[in-house]
């Protein structure tokens, strides 16, 4: 059985970049791990209640896709960047280690929010191949609301050359994505239904498909 690891820096972030994909890869047997690097806590400065709240939205949504496992590391959100970067490092790369995917899929880095650049960097210093021969594919996936607002002066921007056909999962993909009551607003919000349906039909439009993901080729080794 193949293995893949979503990283995801936040909770929502697996769903908005690829939730059609994920869906998708479990249909077709794959073993899916899901691999959250920040999360609330009374010392980041949580209530109780927003703890409470988030973990059963991450529970509900572990259900929806049917992921082998869910791994959290808790880490600081919004704070990645007050920590040394081997403490980032190190945590992931022993998930890594533990699952040992063929597949990684992570954030974009170029993205608005600075944990996705360090989670980013971080993924790419525990997919080394000499130290990791079992990843044979990186992938960075787009977050709307954050790949869409990275504006970088030295950054060309996401520029997609992997598409893949969700137009079976889209609507599983948006019924997830509402599972996160607290991020999803209407539209014109970017973290929409609608928003996100928009987004898949570019896409597909891209690769001639009803609805499509897009992501950018990393690392392939064949």
């Amino acid at each position: 059985m193949k293995k893949v690891l979503i990283v995801a820096p936040h909770a929502d972030d697996e769903t908005l970049g690829c939730g059609g994909t994920i869906l998708k890869l479990i249909s077709l047997g794959y073993e899916v791990h899901w691999l959250l690097v920040t999360g609330m806590s009374i010392e980041a400065g949580f209530s109780l209640s927003q703890i409470e709240k988030r973990e059963n939205e991450i529970e509900q949504v572990s259900r929806a896709y049917g992921f082998k496992g869910i791994h959290e590391l808790k880490l600081p959100p919004a704070r990645l960047e007050t920590l040394p970067l081997g403490d980032v490092i190190g945590p992931i790369s022993n998930i890594v280690d533990m699952i040992k995917p063929e597949q990684v899929f992570t954030v974009y880095r170029n993205d608005a929010h600075s944990d996705h650049e360090i989670v980013f960097d971080a993924v790419m210093a525990t997919t080394k191949s000499f130290r990791y021969p079992f990843i044979k594919k990186v992938i960075a996936y787009e977050t709307m609301s954050e790949t869409d607002f990275g504006m970088k002066p030295e950054d060309g921007g996401f520029r997609p050359n992997i598409f893949i056909d969700i137009a079976g999962t889209i609507d599983k993909k948006l019924e997830v994505l509402n599972i996160f009551e607290s991020e999803v607003r209407e539209f014109p919000f970017p973290r929409s239904s609608k928003a996100l349906e928009s987004l898949a039909y570019v896409r597909g439009a891209q690769c001639n498909a009803e609805a499509a993901e897009a992501f950018m080729l990393i690392k392939e080794i064949l």
